[in-house]
């Protein structure tokens, strides 16, 4: 009987394995080393807290009150709200913030991926395409679109009118018809973007095996068989958080309609963030704007939420 325990007791010694029910040791953290990760981080969440969030609670505080930023501000809770509903304009903004978006994505989403595909298969002058496709980037917003509202004069001596002229087109009005003056806005804006969003997609294609190419080339796969099968599946993921990024930031657009047409003609390019800038600068409704402010933030939030749920197997299938 001792010979057999003493065998046991040698046998479970040697072993590396824990002992049925035992449970694991956990890391204990000494109260120091705790101190010193909160110190560490302290900086950064409390200046990210102050130019991040504080903004955001000081709008919505704003956005109950009616102030003129000097005097002493004065509740009135929801008032500000239920005033922009009932501002007419403010669905003739919706509606063109909407269109201005929809265009955009449209035009702008493919032709950034189009274009980096292209320019991966030139890879002896991939630099300087490189440097051609991002140097509107390097361009001043401001300056870029007042270059392109140069190229818009409705004039028949203006840039893009004597080009049309050479075929027989034009002169077209431009910035000037309620018809042409959002899609003219959506081509500087695209123009404008699309310079970062095509280096983002080399930067994709490059994480991409080229075994997969070389399997495809040896099967006798062309070019768009290998951009089907290949390139899209692969960058699928990047191309889906791309497109909620473009929608946010055409649902915000302000330098084009402000710069351009300042909302015109006939109010057919009024935004949802000019509007904004028109109710704090123009009318002195600070409270108003925050509140049209607040709920545009909710209303993102909300597209982002949906469009990350739905896409959310997307990019990983």
């Amino acid at each position: 009987m001792t010979t057999t325990a003493t065998n046991r007791a040698s046998v479970d010694g040697g072993s590396s394995r824990p002992a049925v029910g035992r449970r694991p040791r956990r890391l204990i953290r000494s109260p120091k080393h705790s101190l010193q990760t909160l110190a560490f981080f302290a900086p950064g969440v409390i200046l990210f807290g102050y130019f991040a969030w504080w903004p955001m609670v000081s709008s919505v505080i704003l956005s109950l009150q009616e102030t003129n930023l000097v005097a002493e501000p004065s509740w009135v809770w929801l008032e500000n709200y239920a005033f922009i509903f009932t501002d007419p304009l403010l669905w003739k903004a919706v509606q063109n913030t909407l269109l201005f978006a929809g265009i955009s994505i449209v035009l702008g989403f493919p032709l950034p991926l189009f274009l980096a595909t292209v320019m991966s298969e030139f890879r002896r002058l991939g630099g300087l395409f490189r440097v051609l496709v991002y140097l509107p980037a390097a361009v001043p917003p401001v300056v870029a679109v007042l270059l392109w509202k140069w190229f818009y004069e409705p004039t028949p001596d203006g840039v893009f009118n004597t080009i049309l002229g050479t075929i027989g087109i034009g002169p077209l009005p431009w910035l000037e018809s309620t018809s042409w003056a959002i899609p003219s806005l959506v081509l500087a804006a695209t123009w404008s973007a699309a310079g970062n969003t095509v280096l983002i997609y080399l930067a994709a294609l490059t994480s991409i095996p080229t075994e997969l190419y070389d399997a495809a080339e040896v099967d006798g796969a062309g070019i768009w068989r290998r951009v089907w099968h290949i390139t899209l599946p692969q960058m699928r993921g990047v191309m889906l958080i791309l497109l909620l990024v473009q929608i946010i930031a055409t649902m915000q657009t302000f330098i084009e309609p402000f710069v351009m047409t300042d909302g015109g003609p006939q109010n057919s390019t009024v935004t949802v963030l000019l509007l904004i800038y028109r109710y704090a600068f123009n009318y002195g409704d600070y409270g108003g704007a925050a509140a049209l402010s607040v709920l545009l933030a909710i209303v993102l939030g909300i597209i982002s939420a949906i469009y990350l749920r739905v896409t959310r197997t997307w990019s990983t299938t």
